[in-house]
């Protein structure tokens, strides 16, 4: 089997060995719907974090996401286009290049770009993929604007991801290694365009037809670029790279069922950036170093072997308790709550072999205030358990493994807002994040938002 997303889809990798061989059942049909870097790594501005303080993700689809599509029709009263009608509009447009500056080309990949965000249609994309990839790909060589090569990128992850077909691979990642490599725009520019080359690379690999040998190789070249803060593409200590290709190891990775061999020296490059001055970079390192914890306690809990990985567990639970603490006037109060909030999900998480957002706070099993006393209630307690949940209308998806907490932060980086639209009605997507434990949900209409959902609600999940 060459296609890594087959093979990961067949084993079930976003769950773990152990979890997957006591599920009762899979994830819930999408139709159905009851009523539910060292220390020389420089911060630079970063990606306004999603997950600050939270333990539940939230996003509805929102039709008014797209506004190139018409809710009334036109003052004759006829029915507006299908979804599907204005999408091949768009891909005509887009593919029809003559005249064309770079505005003009900027402004027909983001309108296309965000109508397969929020509605994603595979047939059309599927009709004109023999077209739609060699003019991607020329907006990226061709470099007219680095704006037009952004939306070049955003257009091409998107397309991949609403597709999955498994020709993309070899066809993108050549031109995207290249220009990950590269250096052609001032320092913001070249910062925002390798972040998103990086990205495209990870979903070609894991999405786009990559066998295991070419994902085992990219995770290779990440840790290149880890190891040396970014240098090796001329992005040397730049904080949102690095950050950038640890979160792209994690989604690869999670995609593999052997990273014993990988391990001691990726591992190393993680512990080294948990000394970084980013906090991204050292949250990313973190996840990872969880990630890679887990999947060598799954496959002891599988096969009773341990891998052969050398490190010293003592030193790294110092270095990760002293982060939940960490109290240097140099990081902004958000970024501390980031900090210590992430890093003590990965001790919990190391410390009982667990996955992200448990908490071993202990509640009463039984509710003392219903009757009785507390007496009647000794020792029944219990654990409140995963709290980090990722919520798409009425269903509710529960984030218990790193290998899935990977899965959904790099698709959040990509389709926002989007990413509700992309489960329910993309078979890609829902592949991605199948195995996990999901549960329909639902509150009465009168009943007003918790504190946490009204929250959220303000923070929103823009881009």
């Amino acid at each position: 089997m060459h296609d890594l997303r087959k093979k990961i889809f067949e084993s079930g990798k976003t769950v773990s060995r152990k979890a997957r061989s006591r599920q009762p059942s899979r994830q819930p049909s999408a139709q159905q719907s009851p009523a539910s870097s060292r220390p020389g790594s420089r911060a630079t501005s970063r990606h306004a974090s999603e997950e600050d303080d939270s333990s539940e993700y939230e996003y509805t689809d929102s039709l008014a996401s797209s506004l190139v599509i018409s809710e009334e029709g036109d003052e004759e009263g006829t029915a507006p286009p299908s979804t599907s009608e204005v999408l091949h509009n768009h891909i005509v447009d887009l593919l029809d290049q003559k005249r064309d500056n770079g505005q003009d080309r900027a402004e027909k990949l983001s309108a296309y770009t965000e109508l397969i965000r929020h509605h994603p249609s595979a047939e059309e994309i599927d009709a004109q993929m023999d077209e739609l990839i060699p003019m991607l790909l020329k907006s990226v060589r061709g470099r007219r604007t680095p704006q037009g090569v952004m939306w070049s990128l955003k257009a091409l992850m998107v397309t991949i991801l609403s597709s999955g077909a498994e020709s993309i691979y070899g066809r993108v990642y050549p031109t995207l290694k290249t220009l990950c490599e590269n250096s052609d725009y001032d320092d913001d520019d070249n910062e925002q365009i390798k972040v998103a080359a990086i990205r495209a690379m990870s979903v070609s690999t894991l999405c786009g037809g990559g066998s295991v040998t070419a994902a085992e190789e990219f995770l290779e070249f990440l840790i290149e670029i880890i190891q040396s803060d970014g240098h090796v593409i001329d992005a040397g200590d730049n904080g949102p790279v690095v950050a950038a290709a640890l979160n792209a190891w994690g989604f690869v990775a999670s995609g593999l069922d052997d990273l014993e061999e990988q391990s001691t020296e990726a591992l190393e490059a993680f512990m080294e950036q948990l000394d970084s001055g980013d906090v991204d970079v050292q949250v990313g390192a973190g996840s990872n170093i969880a990630l890679l914890l887990e999947s060598a306690r799954e496959y002891e809990e599988e096969t009773g072997e341990t891998w052969n990985m050398r490190y010293d567990q003592d030193a790294l639970l110092r270095r990760m308790h002293a982060l939940t603490r960490e109290s240097s006037k140099s990081i902004s109060k958000k970024d501390k709550r980031q900090l210590h909030g992430n890093f003590n999900s990965i001790v919990t998480s190391l410390e009982h072999g667990k996955g992200p957002g448990y908490s071993t706070a202990r509640r009463f099993a039984s509710n003392p205030h219903t009757g009785g006393n507390k007496s009647d209630f000794n020792g029944d307690f219990q654990e409140y358990g995963y709290r980090q949940k990722l919520r798409i209308q009425n269903i509710s998806i529960v984030i218990d493994t790193w290998s899935l907490s990977a899965r959904v932060g790099m698709l959040k980086s990509i389709l926002g807002g989007g990413l509700a639209s992309h489960y329910l009605n993309n078979p890609v997507v829902r592949e991605l994040l199948s195995g996990a434990k999901t549960e329909y949900v639902s509150a009465p209409q009168n009943q007003k938002p918790s504190k946490f959902e009204r929250k959220n609600r303000l923070k929103g999940f823009s881009d």
